[in-house]
């Protein structure tokens, strides 16, 4: 297939007799993805291909609440009318799903006037008949709303939330943590993941459950297996002790019928060195299904073992049906950031798909020692290609194509599971994943799955990290802490890590000492350095003085040899993907068969449109959303503001319309008065783009 056309991809696939879906069901957006399975499926079929050119704006909501790169990614919550959703400053809002009214509002920050960069994607909802509560995480107190009037429930850890950073068996003080993506409700239970720092110190991704109604802790399971535990002996002796990651961050799926949960994790921290945990790591990087009841486990496929790509689990699985031997077969689907699909038996973890085991290379960093062999189905194809050569680079510009060549010719570049590497190593697909957080649909007639791919090289450099001495000085405390992700020269890599020049100007020094202190997101904290520490690389950061200390010697265990340049994608010296178009790509495959139905570019930039490059495929974040009338629905695009509606056999485009801002978030789609709404949050704030709080719902005119 030319990747630079438009065009459909047809492959022979033979679609077997499969389920219907009766039209009483999945009418409703009670939960993440509208249900548990995360199916992102609808049997509302008033839009349909034939009527969807006339959705119109039905209404907007501006929050009011957008900063400077913010974002919302939020994938709202329908209950009877009313949608729940959340700001760029993660004010929860009740919102007439009619008229886009709000109802009522909670802010977990009342009264304060600091708002770091965080991000919600979307909600929890637990009832027991009588009574009904939202719940929703900001930093690390997850609360406990009330559904009809947004004010906390006292009864839930005495105070309407409890703190996140305990039951971890570690000081909390000493931890960074909080919850970005909703976790599943399963009886009175709630099921979460963490996100946490992803440098040292980290926090451990325990799974845990929790009463709905009290919050007290009902199970926990290590990610970082205990003595005696299953699993103990990939890791080094005492790791449980100290190192943390191996947390679910992008969400998990719930067969309530038969009281399972699947659970994708990420990668141990530091993602990218792993001199202090030699060993495979489980279960970072692993679909773990779990016994929800509790948290026993059931089955485990580690997909990468001791990773030092980042290669986590990017997105929560999906609980789908497929057809073998003419019966179907209920299974978990699991995209990865690799472009890959791995699909297994529900029950039993058995994989549906061939798998292939392959030798991989050994590491050139000191200290290093990596799996010898890693895994990847050999179907489906991958979704994302899988190597950068000169043939593939940029055709964009001459120059553009001369300058790639000969960035391409000074690092490694083998493809998958190539070392990182002090000269500069090629990732691709990058760090962002082909798949990423905003999930797969699937639709249970047809079997097909669809997701949405990024499609960017990164160069992951190694660095070794400045040996620490007593004596030192606020600047060297910041390149061997802080320089990783903010970079030498304090440019960072926004959106994800911020440029920090200029911080005095936006905030004082009482205001940066609690971030040192405690972290935020995926930022560890550095209270472990000491005050004195503290007090010089704050005042480095705010006014560029270079104040000396005198500190205590680091961990052992902390101190580790390499650190990186940065998160640095290959880029044309315009900024633009250094690699042959398409940059993003919509595909739709057939989980039956494994063969793809279509596959077309994904996204645009209007200033290249506008030059005649057309169809380019853009980065994209936010996932899709299918209905039984026949629609895919999806926004996503970094750069264009665009919502589409494509016909779901043919990925051909049905209508298409602008946004205020990117709509980087999953829509959703409900009913209300007998009228049928799509709704997305467009919050922009991605790669550059516009940062903007307006929630946007269509119906048919």
């Amino acid at each position: 297939m030319n990747r630079g056309l438009a065009i459909v991809f047809l492959s022979l696939i033979c679609y077997g007799q499969r389920r219907p879906v009766p039209d009483s069901q999945y009418r409703d957006w009670a939960a993440y993805h509208g249900g548990p399975e995360n199916l992102h499926y609808s049997t509302l079929g008033q839009i349909t291909p034939a009527n969807v050119s006339k959705l119109r704006v039905a209404w907007t909501l501006d929050t009011g609440d957008a900063f400077e790169g913010s974002e919302i990614q939020c994938n709202p919550l329908v209950l009877n009318g009313v949608i729940y959703a959340s700001s760029p400053k993660l004010r929860v809002m009740a919102i007439d799903g009619a008229t886009g009214k709000e109802i009522w509002s909670f802010d977990p920050y009342a009264g304060s006037t600091v708002r770091n960069k965080q991000r919600n994607r979307g909600l929890m909802h637990w009832t027991d008949g009588k009574q009904s509560r939202l719940y929703v995480a900001a930093q690390h107190k997850l609360y406990s709303l009330d559904l009809k009037t947004g004010k906390p429930d006292v009864a839930f850890g005495g105070q309407g939330w409890i703190d996140l950073r305990d039951d971890l068996g570690r000081p909390k003080e000493s931890l960074t943590v909080g919850m970005t993506t909703p976790g599943v409700v399963f009886g009175d239970l709630l099921i979460i993941g963490s996100i946490c720092s992803e440098g040292l110190p980290s926090a451990p991704g325990d799974i845990r459950a929790y009463d709905a109604r009290t919050g007290r802790l009902r199970w926990s399971f290590h990610t970082i297996p205990h003595p005696g535990e299953f699993g103990y002996e990939t890791w080094p002796k005492d790791g449980w002790k100290y190192l943390g990651g191996a947390n679910n961050w992008p969400g998990m799926a719930l067969d309530s019928k038969r009281g399972l949960v699947y659970v994708p994790t990420g990668s141990a921290a530091f993602d990218f060195f792993g001199g202090n945990r030699a060993g495979d790591n489980l279960f970072a990087n692993t679909l773990l299904c779990l016994d929800a009841k509790t948290g026993k486990r059931v089955w485990h496929f580690q997909a990468v073992k001791h990773d030092v790509w980042d290669r986590d689990f990017p997105t929560n699985p999906v609980l789908v049906s497929v057809l073998r031997n003419g019966k179907l077969v209920d299974a978990v689907a699991q995209a990865t950031k690799s472009g890959h699909v791995f699909v297994f038996n529900r029950v039993t973890g058995e994989s549906l798909f061939p798998l292939e085991e392959k030798a991989a290379p050994a590491s050139p960093a000191a200290g290093e020692q990596l799996a010898r062999t890693q895994v990847l189905p050999l179907k489906p194809e991958p979704f994302a290609r899988q190597r950068l050569t000169a043939d593939t680079l940029t055709t964009r510009t001459a120059a553009a194509n001369q300058i790639a060549r000969a960035r391409l010719q000074s690092v490694r570049n083998n493809g998958q599971w190539e070392p990182p590497s002090e000269e500069g190593t090629i990732v691709f697909p990058g760090f962002d994943g082909a798949a990423e957080w905003g999930g797969q649909a699937f639709d249970p007639e047809t079997g097909l799955f669809y997701v949405n791919s990024n499609e960017m090289a990164w160069i992951l450099r190694l660095v070794p990290r400045a040996k620490a001495t007593a004596a030192t000085n606020g600047r060297r405390l910041y390149i061997r802490n802080c320089a990783g992700c903010h970079r030498d020269d304090l440019g960072g890599s926004p959106p994800e890590f911020p440029s920090l020049k200029g911080l005095g100007a936006k905030m004082d020094a009482s205001a940066l000492e609690k971030i040192l202190r405690a972290g935020a997101g995926r930022m560890p904290g550095f209270a472990h350095l000491g005050a004195g520490a503290l007090s010089a690389l704050g005042a480095y950061l705010l006014t560029g003085e270079e104040k000396e200390v005198i500190v205590a010697p680091p961990s052992s265990v902390y101190d580790q040899a390499f650190t990186t340049d940065g998160y640095n994608k290959f880029l044309d010296p315009e900024g633009y993907p250094a690699i042959a178009t398409p940059w993003g790509t919509l595909n739709a495959i057939s989980l039956d068969t494994g063969n793809y139905a279509w596959k077309i570019p994904f996204g645009e930039y209007p200033e290249l449109v506008a030059k005649g490059m057309k169809d380019t495929g853009s980065e994209n974040y936010g996932g899709p959303l299918v209905t039984k009338s026949g629609l895919l629905f999806i926004g996503a695009t970094n750069f264009d503001k665009k919502f589409r509606a494509f016909d779901k056999k043919t990925g051909k485009l049905l209508w298409e319309t602008l946004l205020p801002f990117s709509g980087n978030a999953t829509p959703a789609t409900y009913s209300v008065g007998g009228k049928q709404y799509v709704v997305i949050a467009a919050g922009g704030g991605k790669s550059g783009a516009a940062s903007g709080g307006v929630y946007v719902a269509f119906a048919l005119e």
